[in-house]
């Protein structure tokens, strides 16, 4: 046992009068010591209930027979944090929940562990230190938010973000705004579209790391619960068996879970995560790959906020094994991919034990489109390149209106999120246009914030069907829309992003994976502009940024989003 270290042998008379002191007898000083990483706290909806989740999770490695020890990780709510200078901390704390992590698990040796994450950048930190530090672990989330109800129609957080636009548009009133935002979030749980933390939920489980039923059973159900228990037991039998993390988080498993990150039509957030746990896990997969994974996947599901349905939706319908079950039946995932519980296979032959109204997992046909009559032929995310992203970038085409899936128009310009969202909420952009927001990479943000706002404010002025988005920041889960994310290389770093001009056509082909700037010949006829063409010019200032603490630790030490934003000093050395 790793924990020997701490509590063997006479050396170790100090370390066992320490553990003594916490109420361990003699009895629990032999039995494996199992770490508990608990994301609970007061301000996101999403944790504000995993003293109970905790709680199963330690009666559950009590009942197998080992010792838990909880231990607590951070989260930020990037509803929250949405749309001001706090957004800036959501993905820097992704880097900072896997560095702390490691720290806890390294000092105190434990045996084994179990995550409990819910939302945002949660899921990732913590799926990134498992693949790191490769000891025996297992993943329980606290689950989703039920949807609300506003005028007899389902809803969730992307549709009050949207509304918050129709008001500025004067198409809702003060009372309508009201009633609404207090009709949206009716229960704890990560918010209840296919938005980053379900997204990110959703993937323990193709990823083979968090048992059947972890992305979707809603937070409140007992189901969770049962759930928690069953997790807590199992991180002391993959110890037993000396079953480790990468043994189950590798290559195979990565590029699992980003077929069904295509199938699901997910958060394009779950492209920077799925990179960075790959680089972690001594496996990484590059963007190239993903966007041939993407050109050869069908996306099965149209979930809030591209479709009518929500995770408890998914759940009812089966959840991930029934997607699953669609995919190893395409070809697509193979059955005998190891899991923490068995096989895929085994997996998908034991989902009627959960679902007892279900003889066998699959499509439901509405919820969950066949393999071979589904929503798109190809993935709900599409990687794009050209001479405005030639490192590349990422737009959730499963969101996209048919209309805006090609798209040419005149290049508005700005230098920050704040300024592009001050000119829509003012009416200064007009059909057509192809909003440019720059600066907000990585780097140069720094900290990559998501914009729900400006795309939420386009559809709810109802300009999502004519008005394009490009930045080299990145986007909520929530968003729908023409909004492509993570340009690389950003502006902060040279890319051809911060040569782009006022009036500069910029043309957008989704089916055909190209952005680029253009110009208009003589015949009528478009070109793309050249590299030389396009960098001869005079690039954009960048912004002066007074960055201090971990900001502007960040804004040294992070890398591309093309490669998953990952810290310079991070991953396998």
């Amino acid at each position: 046992m790793r924990s020997d270290s701490i509590k063997k042998t006479p050396k170790r008379a100090s370390h066992r009068s320490l553990l003594y002191s916490l109420g361990i007898d003699n009895e629990e000083m032999d039995r494996p010591f199992i770490g508990i990483v608990n994301s609970f706290n007061e301000i996101v909806p999403g944790h504000i209930h995993l003293r109970t989740i905790t709680d199963a999770v330690k009666a559950g490695v009590r009942m197998a027979g080992g010792v838990p020890f909880e231990f607590p990780a951070i989260a930020v709510c990037d509803g929250i944090a949405m749309n001001h200078e706090g957004m800036k901390y959501s993905l820097v704390s992704r880097d900072w929940i896997a560095d702390s992590c490691e720290i806890m698990l390294e000092a105190h040796q434990f045996d084994a562990v179990v995550f409990i994450p819910s939302c945002d950048k949660v899921v990732p930190g913590m799926l990134m230190a498992a693949a790191r530090m490769d000891i025996p672990c297992a993943f329980v989330s606290g689950g989703a938010m039920l949807p609300g109800k506003f005028n007899g129609q389902n809803v969730g957080l992307s549709d009050l973000f949207e509304a918050v636009g129709k008001h500025a548009g004067g198409k809702m009133s003060d009372s309508e705004l009201e009633g609404m935002e207090k009709s949206v979030c009716l229960t704890c749980g990560s918010c209840s579209g296919m938005y980053t933390a379900n997204t990110m939920n959703c993937l323990t489980e193709a990823l083979g790391i968090a048992l059947p039923g972890n992305g979707t059973i809603p937070a409140v159900f007992a189901e969770r619960v049962r759930l928690a228990k069953q997790t807590g037991m199992l991180a002391v039998r993959l110890f037993e068996k000396n079953i480790t993390a990468r043994q189950i988080i590798n290559r195979r498993s990565v590029i699992n879970a980003f077929k069904m990150d295509m199938a699901l039509g997910g958060s394009t957030n779950s492209i920077l995560h799925l990179l960075a746990i790959s680089n972690e896990a001594a496996s990484p997969v590059s963007l190239r790959e993903v966007s041939d994974i993407s050109d050869n996947t069908p996306q099965l599901c149209k979930l809030n906020p591209a479709g009518p349905y929500y995770i408890y939706d998914l759940d009812q319908a089966g959840g991930i094994t029934s997607v699953m079950a669609e995919l190893v039946k395409g070809g697509y995932i193979e059955r005998d991919t190891p899991t923490i519980d068995g096989t895929i296979g085994e997996r998908l032959d034991s989902f009627s034990k959960r679902f007892v109204a279900y003889t066998a997992a699959g499509a439901d046909g509405e919820v969950i489109k066949p393999y071979d009559n589904p929503v798109g032929a190809d993935g709900g995310i599409a990687v794009l390149y050209g001479n405005l992203a030639p490192d590349g970038c990422v737009v959730k085409k499963g969101a996209v209106d048919a209309e805006m899936l090609q798209h040419r128009g005149p290049a508005r310009v700005f230098d920050g999120e704040d300024d592009a969202v001050e000119a829509i909420f003012s009416g200064k952009i007009n059909e057509g246009d192809v909003v440019i927001i720059r600066f907000e990479g990585p780097k140069g943000g720094p900290g990559m914030r998501e914009m729900l706002t400006p795309t939420s404010a386009l559809a709810g002025m109802d300009l999502h069907m004519s008005v394009a988005l490009i930045t080299d920041g990145r986007f909520s889960g929530a968003t729908r829309g023409s909004s492509t994310g993570h340009v690389c290389p950003e502006a902060a770093a040279g890319g051809p992003i911060a040569y782009v001009e006022e009036g500069d056509l910029v043309d957008i082909d989704i089916p055909g994976r190209s952005v680029n700037v253009v110009r208009k010949e003589a015949d009528g006829s478009y070109a793309i502009l050249s590299d030389n063409e396009l960098m001869s010019r005079t690039p954009a200032e960048v912004p002066v940024r007074k960055l201090k603490g971990v900001l502007a630790k960040y804004s040294m030490l992070v890398g591309e989003a093309s490669k998953g934003a990952i810290m310079k000093t991070g991953g396998t050395i």
